[in-house]
């Protein structure tokens, strides 16, 4: 399959359903070869299994994502299979919704885990060796609570708030080397993951400009594009990919 990313090794994490396999879909397409990575071996495979039926390059490697041993690890397994990762798209996420008086320290944990703690560690890991070859990118999955207010996402919103400080700051850290970092901020998108929101999500987008959700493909597109020859002089941004959102 040749494209745009022909040659390129990418690792999507996060990969096994929603954004992520759609991402993970859209990067194969286009002639990347696709690590994907996520918790359900199950679907992982299935998910691998439909890229190669379409002329794809895919693999899946189970991480659980919750420590600096477990970023690293993927890191390196990615390495190993695709012999340099050219791509990083750190879209691994959960997204409790709930009071802020809800929450224990446990859950604070886990989701500073996985949202900000993995994505820190798989930079660490894999940008120093994108500097060394002279270039690279990094797409950031963010929200759009990540930059406004929104009761119930306290927690969520903020762990996202530092992906986007962390967005910026690689991008001044690793792209005088050539590395390009980036976000995605996705406004209401139906997905597996919201799908028990059901008319809420409905609701949430009527509000927006574009009047109603965004599908994975449309997310996965942006993301795509950031990570893309095309995005060649975008650094340390926010792609708002969020029906207006970002307007009103």
């Amino acid at each position: 399959m040749s494209g745009e990313l022909s040659g390129a090794g990418a690792l999507v994490t996060g990969a096994t359903k929603g954004i992520g396999r759609e991402t993970a879909r859209t990067l194969a397409r286009l002639g990347a070869h696709v690590v994907l990575s996520g918790r359900d071996e199950q679907q992982g495979k299935e998910a691998v299994e439909e890229i190669r039926a379409r002329g794809g390059q895919a693999d899946f490697v189970a991480a659980q994502l919750h420590d600096e041993a477990s970023a690293r690890a993927l890191g390196r397994r990615a390495r190993e299979i695709l012999g340099a990762v050219d791509v990083l798209v750190n879209n691994a996420g959960v997204y409790p919704y709930a009071p802020t008086t809800a929450f224990t320290e446990h859950d604070f944990h886990a989701v500073y885990g996985v949202n900000v703690l993995a994505p820190f560690f798989l930079v660490a890991e894999l940008a120093p060796r994108m500097a060394e070859r002279g270039g690279g990118a990094i797409v950031n999955v963010s929200t759009m609570v990540a930059e406004y207010g929104h009761p119930g996402y306290a927690l969520y919103g903020s762990s996202k708030a530092a992906i986007v400080s962390l967005t910026k700051a690689w991008a001044a850290e690793f792209g005088p080397k050539g590395v390009r970092v980036n976000a995605v901020s996705p406004g209401p998108t139906r997905t597996e993951g919201t799908a028990p929101m059901g008319e809420d999500l409905t609701a949430l987008a009527a509000a927006l400009p574009a009047g109603r959700p965004a599908s994975a493909a449309e997310i996965a597109d942006a993301i795509a594009f950031l990570a893309s020859p095309r995005a060649g002089y975008i650094h340390g941004t926010t792609l708002h990919v969020d029906g207006g959102r970002w307007a009103v």
